[in-house]
């Protein structure tokens, strides 16, 4: 799958992530609104729904024309549009949950992707994948359409929201020497360290 491609033109996103795009970009909130518009996302709402590739041409036309830095700001914007599940408070659960929300947040031909009540979770849209590496290490496999730097800035915001009260340091790094979507390949992968 590539960055920016829907894995199926039918999977839409909920409205309160898309509005990610306008409240990340802070002071240019009505530039993002705008190029929400450029790419048939009119006024955006919680509550609606709307076509992920529609939105995924928008980060197309940010990271064109504005550039990868806005795209993280984005990211570290969604913790605080987009839905989480509940109990979160760890570090390992806040990074571990990213998937369930990545699903609870699209739905594929009008179902939803993750259904809380019975924990299942649909497939159709690829994955945040969690892997504990050691104590205070984990890995994070982006296996999806979005942005390289959008990703990173949703598994800094979490580590950072979530890291131990004891904790001095967060460090996210991109290992793009397994592979990165910037350079065409299917998956992103992020070490998360901390102390």
């Amino acid at each position: 799958m590539g960055q920016f491609e829907s894995i199926d033109p039918k999977v839409e996103v909920n409205g309160q992530t898309v509005l990610s795009i306008a409240n990340g970009m802070g002071s240019m909130k009505q530039m993002g609104m705008k190029i929400l518009a450029n790419n048939n996302i009119h006024d955006p709402e919680p509550g609606k729904w709307y076509p992920q590739q529609d939105w995924l041409d928008a980060f197309k036309q940010i990271s064109k024309e504005i550039g990868n830095y806005t795209l993280f700001e984005i990211g570290k914007s969604i913790p605080e549009n987009a839905e989480f599940p509940p109990h979160i408070d760890s570090i390992e659960k806040a990074l571990a949950a990213i998937d369930i929300a990545y699903h609870m947040n699209h739905r594929l031909y009008g179902k939803a992707l993750f259904d809380p009540l019975t924990g299942k979770l649909q497939e159709g849209i690829g994955h945040y994948t969690f892997t504990q590496i050691s104590d205070k290490k984990v890995e994070i496999l982006c296996d999806n359409p979005y942005p390289c730097d959008f990703d990173r800035g949703i598994i800094e915001a979490m580590a950072r929201r979530f890291r131990p009260e004891d904790c001095r340091v967060v460090n996210i790094e991109h290992d793009s020497v397994k592979s990165c979507r910037n350079n065409g390949d299917n998956t992103c992968s992020y070490i998360v360290t901390w102390h």
